[in-house]
Formats: C-alpha cells, structure tokens, sequence
C-alpha cells in the first residue's frame, strides 16, 4: 500500500525574489546590533540577537528508539542508539535583562554529540555534532526575507515602543501590519502579525514544561516533517514550580529550571509529524500550524536529563560560549523554506561576531564532557 507521506523533492521548496540581496541586508543589521549590544544590553559582552538571554545549559542523553516504522526511522534516526546531548534554555527575545521585561516566548537549543555524516556547514563538515533550535510555539511570524527586514527592525526596537505604555504599543502594531509603511494594503503582514500574538502569549510556565517546535519545516530522509521536542507526561507531572509570575522577580525562569533539576531527573519526548500534502501543511508559510488530525506526532527518541546541579555562573558562561544552529544537520535533516534558508549564514555570521567581540573561540566541542561534566555517582 503507498505511503500516504508525500515524498521529499526540491519542488517543495520556491525561490524568494531578491533573496541574497535581501539577506546581505539583514545580516548587516544583525552585525551592527551584535556589536552595539556590548555597550547597549549592560551585560558588558556581546549577546546573540535572538535568544540572547540563556536560562542555563543542561546535560542531558538521546535515546533513539527502536523498530520505529519505517517512515520515522529517517536519517539519524534509523540507527536505535544512545547520543549524549546539551541543551540551552532561552529566553526568545534578542535582549537582556530582567525577565518580565522580555516576555514569554521561549527556546531550546539542542546539541547531539557523535552523529556520522557531514553536516551541511560548508566550514565544520565533519563535527559530529547535530543541532535543534527551537521556539514554543507552533508557528512562526515571518515567511519571507523582506519581511524580515522590517520585522528583525521592530523586535529590536521594541523596548523603546512598550516603554510609551498604550500608544507606543498601538504604533508597534500599526508598524508591524503595515511594514513600517512600506507594504500596499492589500499586501499588509496580518498572517505574520496573528502568528506574532500567539508566539509572544504562551502559558507563562517553567521551562521544562513547554512544547518546542522546528518553526519552520526540514527533511526527514525521504519525506517532510516539522520536528517537536514536547515534556514526558510522568516528568511534566513531577514538576514542583509550574507557573511563573513575571512580576515577583527580575529573575524566575533560571531559578525555577534550576531547583527542579537539583531535585529530579526529567524527560522529554522527539516527536517527528510528516507532511501529508503542501496544500495543508505548508513549507513556505510558517504562520500556518500543521493539522494534527492529518498526522499526528509519532516519537521518534527519548531525551533524558539527569539531576544535577546548573546554578553557577560557570555554567551560564560555557552556555554562551557554545554555537547552535538549524543547519547543523545532516542532509537528510536540510532545512526547508525561504525563512529556515536565510537562518543558515544569518546564524554563522552571529556566531562569528558575537565570539570575536567576546574574544571566545569558536570551536564546536567533539563531547559532552568537554563542555559540561556531570559529577561522578558515590557508590552506597
């Protein structure tokens, strides 16, 4: 019987007008606000310009599940076997400082350790490394590069819009609907600016208990999947400090991700959902969430993140010497999309300046261990 998975093929894909063009440009902007933010994020170091402010790094280990069918047993998951792996927790904003003042949207950044195959980084073929960086949430508020131009504009911006109370949050909106005035009416971004309200207004919960999506599509091997990494249900019903209250402290993400780690282990779920036909579940439109009565999320791996201990500022500064990028893949996991396309030098060029102007090397890590050693077990 065929598969009801629509096969992969460069036809999924278009070509956005003016594309290179239009990515020099926002790769101008984002150097210039990388080095700007030394000075202008009162961190005393450059940041990254999205997710610039880490909750923490975490050791954690992949287990790739076995006799999966053979749609889901696609790339580096169809060898069962156990990876070690990193992970950071973000805030989604490209600022610093206190946490209500960056909202609620968050990211996990994922990092496989020992995968064969070159990665598609014409620069670091050969790191045996695999990334994830994803948001919490299942849509995205830009499809396109020329959006992104004025929509990179504005979240930058944004600081100096929301500290002018109703009406500087009224010309926020106005400016995002209608391009900073660049876009004909009939053309004004009101798909991107719904996705943008349900990005920015997730359930203001711990960290350990958001789902995180891919954003945008990827290969799956032979097909077309968006990729989620959702909570365990049996860690998720463990967890002490569920809720989080903005208001009660300039820090409450960190604190509560740490006490809940040094108290227990916790799980997530890789979970793969394949694309069933374009029509439905887009490639190039990531405001559009994907119908989970068309396909449903099938695991595909276990992540484990055993208790340890990730309260001191070592920590935090080995997280934010480390890299992650969505094109730390293998081919069979490529990207898909005009938006995930730019993300691929947007992201290098980022990392490239933010570890100059923060004099850090930039090398990948060949082991968990070199980053992040977990203390050895006491017999008894």
């Amino acid at each position: 019987m065929p598969s009801r998975f629509i096969p992969y093929t460069q036809d999924a894909e278009t070509a956005e007008p003016d594309f290179d063009d239009k990515l020099r440009t926002v790769i101008g902007k984002t150097e210039r606000y990388i080095t700007e933010s030394v000075t202008t994020e009162g961190t005393g170091a450059a940041v990254r310009d999205a997710h610039a402010k880490g909750y923490g790094l975490v050791r954690g280990e992949i287990e790739i599940l076995d006799r999966l069918p053979a749609e889901y047993a696609q790339g580096i998951y169809a060898t069962p076997g156990r990876h070690d792996a990193l992970m950071r927790f973000s805030n989604g904003s490209p600022h610093a400082g206190a946490d209500a003042r960056l909202g609620r949207a968050t990211g996990l950044a994922l990092k496989i350790f020992d995968i064969d195959g070159p990665t598609l980084l014409d620069d670091e073929p050969d790191t045996r490394t695999f990334d994830y960086a994803l948001i919490n949430a299942p849509v995205f508020f830009c499809n396109t590069v020329e959006h992104y131009l004025f929509i990179q504009e504005l979240f930058l911006e944004a600081p100096a819009y929301f500290a002018q109370g109703a009406p500087g949050r009224h010309r926020f909106y106005r400016d995002f609907v209608t391009g900073k005035g660049t876009l004909e009416q009939d053309e004004w971004a009101w798909d991107e600016f719904l996705a943008f309200l349900r990005v920015s207004q997730p359930p203001s919960v711990n960290v350990l208990l958001s789902t995180y999506w891919t954003m945008g599509a990827v290969r799956h091997g032979d097909h077309i999947a968006k990729v989620r990494i959702a909570p365990a249900p049996s860690s998720a019903e463990a967890v002490v400090r569920r809720t989080i209250d903005l208001t009660s402290a300039a820090e409450v993400f960190r604190p509560a991700l740490v006490s809940e780690l040094q108290e227990r282990p916790y799980a997530f779920d890789i979970q793969v959902q394949l694309c069933t036909g374009l029509d439905r579940m887009p490639v190039e439109d990531v405001t559009v969430e994907w119908p989970e009565q068309l396909s449903p999320f099938v695991t595909v791996a276990r992540l484990r993140l055993p208790q340890q201990d990730i309260s001191d500022e070592e920590n935090l500064k080995r997280m934010d010497a480390l890299s992650f990028t969505p094109w730390r893949v293998t081919a069979a996991h490529a990207p898909l999309g005009s938006i995930m396309r730019a993300r691929k030098e947007v992201y290098r060029r980022s990392s490239i300046v933010r570890h100059q102007l923060n004099r850090q090397e930039r090398t990948e890590p060949r082991s968990a261990d070199e980053v992040l050693r977990l203390p050895s077990r006491q017999p008894g």
